[in-house]
């Protein structure tokens, strides 16, 4: 997008950054807007430089701020997080975490898990597992996530146990 703004503009992301800041803007839509009306940008364009210069992608933060933003005010669930990460971690040294703004998801060459916490009293984690039967614990995923084909409700670190490494171990041995 980067490289395409300089490209379509003229101007880096840091002096449209520049430009955007000159106006005061409060709010996403008014930069938007403004982008849009006063310099032609498209909409995929405008929404980058908006997230940009509020600095509210994620790109924008470390992955220790997206967990922490993550978990405000469900700070309780991070022991499961602590938990799940372990779990997922011993499973091979080459898997990465990827932070974004509302999960977390673990990869090896493509990505098996997703951890959220959905609530404030759970966290969802979603695999990818074919074929896998319902039972009820492992459920459909429903809207959660496009990349998950199974979702488990977690309340308690208790539940993260052999049943659930092996959901997890079967949907890394499918991304490998």
């Amino acid at each position: 997008m980067e490289k395409g703004l300089l490209e379509k503009t003229g101007k880096s992301l840091e002096e449209w950054i520049v430009i955007v800041g000159k106006e005061n803007f409060e709010k996403h839509g008014e930069i938007l807007k403004f982008l849009k009306a006063e310099h032609g940008f498209t909409h995929g364009y405008a929404n980058f430089v908006a997230l940009k210069s509020r600095s509210a992608d994620a790109a924008s933060h470390t992955d220790e701020d997206l967990i922490r933003m993550q978990y405000k005010g469900k700070e309780h669930l991070l022991p499961i997080y602590e938990k799940l990460r372990e779990a997922i971690q011993k499973l091979d040294s080459d898997i990465t975490f990827v932070p974004k703004k509302a999960n977390v998801s673990a990869r090896a060459k493509k990505q098996f898990a997703l951890i959220q916490p959905s609530t404030k009293t759970r966290i969802d984690l979603g695999l990818k597992l074919e074929d896998k039967p319902l039972t009820n614990r492992l459920l459909n995923s429903g809207s959660f996530g496009s990349m998950c084909s199974n979702r488990v409700q977690i309340e308690k670190v208790s539940e993260v146990d052999e049943e659930l490494i092996g959901w997890l171990k079967e949907a890394y041995d499918n991304a490998v």
